[in-house]
C-alpha cells in the first residue's frame, strides 16, 4: 500500500511536470517571430554584394559576409526589443 502510493504520487509529479514543460515550450515558440529572419537575411545580402567584390580580392568577399552578419543581427537585436516593448 505504501509503495503504490509513492508510485502514485511519482506518476502525477512525472505528469504535472511534462504539462509544465509542454506549456512553456509552445510560450517560447512563437510562429509569428521573424526578427530571427533578418540574420539570414542578412548573409544572404553579404554574399550578394560579396560577389561584386571577389575578383578583387577574397578577403572583401569574407568582409561583405560579416558586415552582412552583423547587420542582420542588429535588426533581429531591434526587431525583439520591438516586440517586447509593444507587448507590454
Amino acid at each position: 500500500s505504501n509503495i503504490n502510493n509513492s508510485i502514485q504520487s511519482i506518476i502525477a509529479k512525472y505528469k504535472t511536470m511534462k504539462k509544465e514543460t509542454e506549456k512553456s515550450k509552445q510560450d517560447t515558440f512563437d510562429v509569428e517571430d521573424r526578427s530571427t529572419w533578418a540574420t539570414g537575411g542578412g548573409v544572404i545580402l553579404g554574399v550578394g554584394v560579396g560577389f561584386f567584390f571577389l575578383h578583387t580580392s577574397v578577403l572583401y568577399f569574407v568582409g561583405c559576409i560579416l558586415c552582412g552578419l552583423g547587420l542582420g543581427l542588429m535588426v533581429t537585436a531591434i526587431l525583439s526589443r520591438n516586440q517586447k516593448d509593444g507587448n507590454k
